[in-house]
């Protein structure tokens, strides 16, 4: 079960030590020293799942976090020195599935890790559906009905939707869509993945003007509508 994993986390002796480990367990690896690095490299790389320190040096830990949940349902694991209970509702109540207090063994923490990455797993299998009003989309036929209506959608259309509709209401840049459905080779193909919004777009009926459906930051990403 590899995946890329993106740690952010001051401390380099630290940092190490978990590249190590995990690398050992066949993940790639990704490092962030500072909050500002950390969610640059989240919005590049879409991890599968983030090491999150709360003790950097330029930002509490806790606004990473909340950046990351603006447009992200990455798993987060974070780490810290404080283990007061308070902490650590505070850290699961802005979005983390998961808290370990600083010194931790390494086999609790792989665990931790495993236990994320099946969870995101099985929340993305096939078989799943999203409805927003009017719209509904099968992942399992790869279907999709906007009023009762099908629409004939290619594989990338129909990927491209599906992850928009998955991360609704949520504001996803270019980089992660692109680096996500195309791939590293394509992480800066703005240009394709706009003609791929325009294809998008039409076939809903939307109109970029005045969106109903598909919404756009401009030189950031796209957000679907929630309902």
């Amino acid at each position: 079960m590899s995946a890329r994993i993106l740690l952010i986390e001051d401390e380099t002796a630290i940092r190490r030590f978990l590249r190590v480990a995990l690398e050992s367990e066949g993940h790639d690896v990704l490092e962030a020293a500072s909050a500002r690095e950390g969610l640059a490299q989240a919005a590049r790389t879409a991890p599968d799942a983030v090491i999150l320190d709360l003790g950097l040096p330029d930002a509490d830990g806790l606004s990473v976090l909340q950046g990351l949940r603006g447009w992200s349902e990455v798993p987060v694991l974070v780490l810290s020195v404080r283990a007061d209970e308070a902490g650590k509702v505070q850290a699961l109540d802005a979005g983390a599935q998961d808290y370990v207090t600083k010194p931790f063994s390494t086999a609790e923490l792989l665990a931790r890790i495993r236990s994320l990455l099946r969870d995101r797993r099985s929340a993305e299998e096939p078989g799943a559906e999203i409805t927003l009003g009017p719209l509904r989309i099968d992942a399992a036929a790869h279907q999709v009905q906007l009023a009762g209506d099908p629409l004939s959608l290619t594989r990338r259309e129909f990927d491209l939707l599906w992850m928009l509709a998955r991360h609704a209401g949520r504001l996803l840049t270019q980089e992660m869509i692109l680096r996500s459905l195309w791939g590293e080779a394509h992480a800066e193909d703005t240009q394709y993945l706009r003609v791929y919004i325009r294809q998008l777009r039409a076939k809903l009926g939307d109109d970029a003007a005045n969106p109903r459906w598909i919404f756009t930051e401009p030189g950031i990403g796209y957000r679907m509508a929630s309902e």
